[in-house]
This record gives C-alpha cells, sequence and structure tokens, in this order.
C-alpha cells in the first residue's frame, strides 16, 4: 500500500473553507487539473461523480477521466472518496480533514494507494506524482479561495 499526505492551510473561516470545498460542481473551478465534474447520484452524504481531467502533458497530454464515491462527514468535517472505476489503480482512498486553526483552515489529504502492474507508474514513482501534483493543486485551491472567501480575524 502506498500513500501521500499532504497539507495547507487556507486563510478563511472553516465552515466556509469545507462549504466550497464541498461544492463538488465547482471544483473545475478550484482545482487547475479538472475540466469537468458530471454528479451521477446523490443521496444524502453521499455523492458519486465523474471526474475528467485536462489534458496531461506529464503523460502525453492524457486524459483521465473516472468515477468516484464521496461520503461527507459535517459532524467533524472530514469527508472520504474512494474510485469506483479505478483506472491504473488497483484501489484509490482519499480522505479528506478540515480543521479551524489561528490562520484560518487547515486542509489535510491523505491518499492511499495501489498501482495496477500495467499501470504506466508503479507505486513509488506514483507517490512522486501525486505528492507534487497534489501541492500544485493544493496551492491552486488555497489561491483561488483565499481570493473568494472572507479572511480570517
Amino acid at each position: 500500500m502506498a500513500h501521500t499526505h499532504n497539507e495547507i492551510i487556507v486563510n478563511a473561516p472553516l465552515q466556509e473553507v469545507w462549504d466550497a470545498l464541498n461544492d463538488l460542481e465547482n471544483w473545475p473551478n478550484l482545482f487547475t487539473e479538472y475540466s469537468s465534474l458530471e454528479i451521477l447520484a446523490r443521496e444524502g452524504d453521499v455523492t458519486r461523480f465523474r471526474l475528467t481531467t485536462h489534458p496531461d502533458p506529464d503523460h502525453g497530454g492524457q486524459v483521465w477521466s473516472w468515477v468516484s464515491e464521496r461520503t461527507v462527514y459535517p459532524e467533524n468535517y472530514t469527508s472520504c472518496a474512494w474510485r469506483i472505476e479505478t483506472g491504473p489503480f488497483e484501489y484509490m482512498k482519499i480522505d479528506w480533514r478540515f480543521e479551524a486553526v489561528p490562520e484560518g483552515t487547515l486542509v489535510v489529504w491523505k491518499q492511499c494507494f495501489g498501482m495496477k502492474p500495467s499501470a504506466p507508474a508503479n507505486d513509488d514513482q506514483a507517490t512522486e506524482y501525486l505528492n507534487r501534483n497534489t501541492r500544485i493543486q493544493m496551492r491552486a485551491v488555497k489561491e483561488r479561495l483565499e481570493a473568494a472567501l472572507t479572511p480570517s480575524a
């Protein structure tokens, strides 16, 4: 099992960051890698959706698309997502945690995964790629949220 752990502080109140990052339909405007997100089903706190990326320059312009299911736990500001269509992964699970800190909101993303033998990368290569890309995406989300949301006092 491979995993990543990345975090960033968004200078905005917890509830506003939580709400913004759970507005799935807006993800293509928050994340630079996603070209579209289609909601397939929604029942209570569980949402099934299809994500499609912009062409990936690290993989010859490959466009990636997959179906994920995400459950939110508003009582403790966490969520868990897993890929239903796994693509190059044997499995992929992402845990998100949001926590109020003096500077605003700490956002933590943990990814647990395993790559298929036929995948274009092994676990170590995928870990390096996911860490690099997650940090890029977290910075983009931070900048976009801070520009849109009320800064914390």
